[in-house]
């Protein structure tokens, strides 16, 4: 019996460290086909202008600049699944273990610093910032510059889909703002199953609204991480008010995203090769934790 248990929590373990995954993908896939259609079908709006030559332009580098994000999405967010942050296959003994290291008695290993153990991954992460739910993976030393990438071009990607639903949000208040429209932009699901509207107009505003707070969320995602980066900083250094391994603006900069950090953003596809190893680190200031006093 407790076999069977075991085996069917092991599942529905799996299934939920999945489910965000799925759910993202399918936002993801949802935004780019309902702006895909704003952009063939109903821009531009007026007849003269979809019969001209230009209209042909138009949306050609709208749909060239819409697949180019979504391409950087999902090649990012595919190549920070597949790269492990995690101690396993990295040899960590030697003459370096000395100050910062630590024993982890889960790995059974000594740790170098900035490692730390997640509990979801079950296993020491090199340079761990933090464990992504929404990956469901560890953000660490190797995947970062994925990480990172892939919340730019969600960013910018949110962004451009905000201003294509610009016209959504147009003729939802076309006649005011009344309770109708003011429920449909919040609560579209309440409006759809009370009958209130029609399957299209609810598919519009979900979107429409699903893009909005997307937008908001990665970009505190984002400017948040850019911050750390540039102050060459960890989550979990900058909840203790650490900086210990600021290498400076541009050292920071290179030590996250690689050698060629000016081109790596590009493209997932551009080598750009750590400076580091994620084991040793060059120590600039104090390891402990500051005062409330001290200056950032």
């Amino acid at each position: 019996m407790s076999t069977f248990r075991s085996r069917v929590w092991s599942r529905l373990d799996k299934a939920c460290r999945l489910l965000p995954i799925v759910v993202n993908t399918v936002l993801v896939l949802s935004i780019t086909a309902e702006v895909s259609y704003l952009v063939l079908v109903e821009a531009p709006r007026e007849p003269e202008q979809q019969k001209s030559e230009w209209s042909a332009v138009w949306k050609s580098v709208h749909l060239l600049c819409q697949y180019y994000m979504l391409g950087n999405i999902t090649w990012n967010a595919s190549l920070f699944l597949k790269t492990s942050p995690s101690i396993r296959g990295v040899f960590l003994g030697g003459e370096g273990v000395g100050q910062g290291w630590r024993y982890c008695y889960t790995c059974e290993t000594h740790t170098p610093p900035r490692c730390s153990h997640c509990y979801d991954c079950n296993v020491c992460v090199l340079r761990r910032d933090h464990h992504c739910v929404f990956f469901g993976q560890c953000v660490g030393f190797r995947n970062y510059r994925y990480f990172l990438s892939c919340l730019l071009f969600m960013w910018a990607g949110l962004l451009y889909a905000v201003v294509m639903n610009a016209e959504v949000f147009i003729v939802i208040l076309k006649e005011g703002v009344t309770l109708h429209s003011v429920m449909l932009l919040i609560v579209p699901w309440i409006m759809l199953v009370s009958g209130q509207v029609t399957a299209r107009a609810f598919a519009f505003a979900f979107i429409a609204d699903t893009c909005v707070i997307g937008f908001l969320l990665v970009a505190s995602f984002l400017f948040f991480h850019v911050g750390l980066m540039l102050r060459g900083q960890t989550t979990r250094e900058w909840y203790s008010n650490r900086r210990p391994y600021s290498l400076g603006l541009l050292g920071n900069v290179r030590e996250c995203l690689g050698q060629r950090w000016y081109l790596c953003w590009l493209s997932p596809l551009i080598p750009s090769p750590l400076p580091g190893d994620g084991i040793h680190f060059q120590v600039t200031g104090p390891l402990e934790p500051a005062g409330s006093t001290a200056s950032l």
